[in-house]
């Protein structure tokens, strides 16, 4: 999957650019990244771009996930308040734990205690990605421990700000060699 973030943020791409991207990108699924956006502002993007999931970071309802029509990848941090009870509201395609970081809603580039969070990971019946702290030199660790359906990276597989194809190979790699791939 390649990730669109149209959250404010400094990866934040306009909605025509990506439009113009994913034209061009067939075969890998297309996802939009938002951050308590409006509805009609995400089922526009949607359409414009043609995406395949929404990936919401913020405090989105169960009822607003329903109402996005596409597979939704909802994003939950890991620490206080993180429960089964709650996620289990959601109907999501996929469930991303994230690391907790205080004013930061996701890229936060800080990985969660892998082998605390197992055990409740493990009883979300719901695909499970993570994301937090990911990079080449670790994400074969987490995968091995948590067994996730995927992974999310983004600042891990940077330099200065910019995505590196050296780095991005090297992750790639190292996660598919991961015993739970």
């Amino acid at each position: 999957m390649i990730g669109f973030v149209f959250a404010p943020s400094r990866r934040q791409i306009t909605m025509e650019m990506a439009s113009l991207i994913c034209r061009n990108v067939k075969g890998i699924g297309r996802v939009g990244v938002f951050v308590n956006a409006p509805l009609s502002e995400v089922i526009q993007i949607v359409r414009q771009c043609r995406l395949d999931f929404v990936q919401l970071h913020g405090r989105e309802s169960p009822e607003y996930c329903r109402k996005v029509r596409i597979p939704v990848i909802k994003a939950f941090q890991i620490g206080d308040g993180f429960s089964i009870e709650r996620i289990s509201n959601f109907d999501a395609a996929y469930i991303l734990c994230d690391s907790l970081t205080p004013g930061c809603l996701g890229g936060s580039g800080v990985a969660f205690d892998w082998h605390k969070a197992k055990t409740v990971l493990q009883q979300i019946k719901m695909p499970v990605l993570i994301a937090g702290g990911l990079a080449p030199h670790n994400v074969k660790t987490a995968i091995n421990i948590l067994r996730p359906a995927g992974v999310d990276v983004s600042g891990g597989v940077e330099t200065n700000g910019i995505k590196d194809s050296l780095k991005i190979k090297e992750f790639i790699q190292a996660a598919r060699t991961a015993e739970g791939a």
